[in-house]
């Protein structure tokens, strides 16, 4: 009986890098014997990851990425809203997410990296839905209720790409950008909570028609 192999095929491909034949170890992230990158292939083009510190400017430029595809979308779930309070709460995002935009760019001018050149596909899928909430032919409370679920899972996305981020700046000893990152995460909490404080104390009973 003839028994067939499984063989496992890698999303990430790892190459292992030549030994540094000066005997050096470097400080450039494809430096020194043993060492591997792994590229990986998005958007069209191949990044290498030999570091923590590449891994963490990727993660940048997927938050600076996601935070511009916000500030275009903020403005359409202010409109669609019909709760005042609903509405002022997505202008008062839109100022804070402006902010935010601001102090990856000083992270990114400490780095000396530019924040673009990848798209953040995670949060262009998240826009989509809301986009389509909008395009629901709802009742006006229902609506605010859904456009509520849609932004929260913005927040929590960013909550967990501003974490993360946050703590590599710390590993790698970068202090100003682990205090930014930091401002920018309390920020995204807040605003999470001020969500659901509308959704709990009124939005949602009010989309409760029975």
């Amino acid at each position: 009986m003839l028994k067939k192999a499984l063989v496992a095929t890698p999303t990430l491909v790892e190459a292992q890098t030549p030994a540094n034949k000066n005997g050096g170890t470097g400080s450039e992230s494809n430096s020194g014997a043993g060492n591997k990158t792994i590229n990986s292939y998005r958007g069209g083009k191949h990044m290498e990851m030999g570091s923590l510190k590449d891994l963490f400017i990727d993660q940048l430029k997927d938050i600076y990425s996601a935070e511009t595809q916000v500030t275009k979308a903020l403005p359409k779930m202010a409109k669609a809203a019909s709760s005042t309070e609903l509405q002022n709460a997505f202008k008062s995002h839109l100022e804070q997410t402006q902010a935010q935009l601001k102090r990856l760019e000083e992270i990114f001018d400490g780095l000396g990296k530019s924040p673009k050149g990848k798209k953040c596909k995670g949060m262009e899928g998240l826009l989509e839905e809301g986009e389509e909430m909008i395009s629901e032919d709802a009742d006006p409370d229902v609506l605010d209720a859904g456009l509520i679920a849609a932004a929260q899972r913005v927040e929590h996305y960013e909550i967990s790409a501003y974490g993360t981020a946050r703590s590599y700046a710390r590993v790698l000893g970068e202090g100003k950008a682990t205090s930014l990152l930091e401002k920018s995460l309390q920020e995204e909490s807040e605003t999470d909570k001020k969500l659901n404080r509308l959704a709990e104390g009124q939005i949602n009973l009010r989309a409760q028609k029975d």
